[in-house]
């Protein structure tokens, strides 16, 4: 249990401080570190991978069953990646926090819809708190958040067919990431452009820029497929050793980091509404966490 927490702690940790590591490429296009990202991911867990001489996850592409599944989920992670990285860049940490509060009440929608499980009333009274607190943010700042609610969606959405596909987790993410490399490669051929981020296309040209970074920026680049690995291998770790309940509870870690990186460290902007909408989603979060634990003593 100890050596459980001590891993489930580390992965958290180091998710709940990645937007310090993504600001440290703030000068770099945020399709272009998605891209570095998949594919140093996929270079690095295959060189693992081979030389633990490990190759069922290059079998799963022959599985028809089992590559439906994974095309979807590597999409999913794409989506989550790189919006939440945007995000972290355009000064929008908080709401992105939030989607990470939200997510596994998602998880527990999804768990109903796809597997039939039984929610517990307090389950039940947990989605319906955070759904309050969604309502009220959108109706006071007279806009739906669609970061939170996208990053919620596509994560939750992504540990569904996780779930579906069964894979140890250095296997599963390098079957993703060879089924996302051409999409990293594409990536590389577009940019952002324009005061509104509009996405267009660059082409090789696009990639200029990257030749006059400073070494500070290349270092943290170089470094991608690394930190998207450790946590995954401390996540994997911890979740062999600990019991559903605990994870529960240490997994709001990581949007708790968030929340105060985006208010203390980048000082984004956090009005009166947006806390009468987290009152809500922490007071979600307790229940959530209240009701695991009765559902383990259960």
């Amino acid at each position: 249990m100890g050596r459980g927490f001590l891993f489930a702690f580390l992965a958290y940790f180091l998710w709940g401080v990645l937007p310090v590591f993504w600001k440290l490429l703030a000068s770099v296009d945020s399709l272009h570190i998605l891209a570095f990202r998949i594919l140093l991911s996929l270079l690095l867990v295959g060189i693992i991978l081979f030389a633990q001489k490990k190759y069922s996850w290059l079998k799963v592409f022959k599985a028809p069953g089992k590559a439906v599944l994974l095309v979807p989920a590597a999409l999913l992670l794409c989506c989550n990646w790189g919006l939440f990285i945007w995000a972290v860049n355009s000064g929008h940490t908080l709401e992105a926090s939030l989607g990470y509060y939200i997510n596994p009440l998602v998880s527990i929608v999804l768990g109903l819809v796809f597997f039939r499980e039984r929610l517990l009333p307090l389950q039940w009274a947990a989605v319906a708190v955070a759904l309050a607190g969604v309502l009220i943010l959108t109706i006071l700042s007279g806009a739906l958040p669609w970061i939170s609610l996208a990053l919620a969606l596509t994560f939750g959405s992504y540990g569904l067919f996780k779930k579906l596909l069964s894979l140890p987790a250095l296997e599963s993410l390098g079957a993703e990431t060879l089924a996302s490399a051409p999409i990293g490669i594409l990536l590389l051929f577009f940019s952002y452009t324009g005061a509104r981020g509009d996405i267009a296309f660059s082409g090789w040209r696009g990639l200029a820029y990257l030749g006059s970074l400073p070494l500070r920026a290349w270092i943290p680049l170089a470094l991608s497929g690394f930190i998207t690995a450790l946590p995954l291998y401390f996540f994997a770790e911890g979740a062999g050793r600990l019991p559903l309940s605990a994870l529960g509870f240490t997994q709001f870690i990581t949007p708790t980091l968030q929340f105060l990186l985006g208010l203390f460290v980048f000082g984004e902007a956090f009005p009166a509404h947006n806390f009468l909408a987290f009152i809500f989603i922490w007071s979600a979060v307790i229940i959530y966490i209240v009701s695991l634990r009765k559902k383990t003593a259960a």
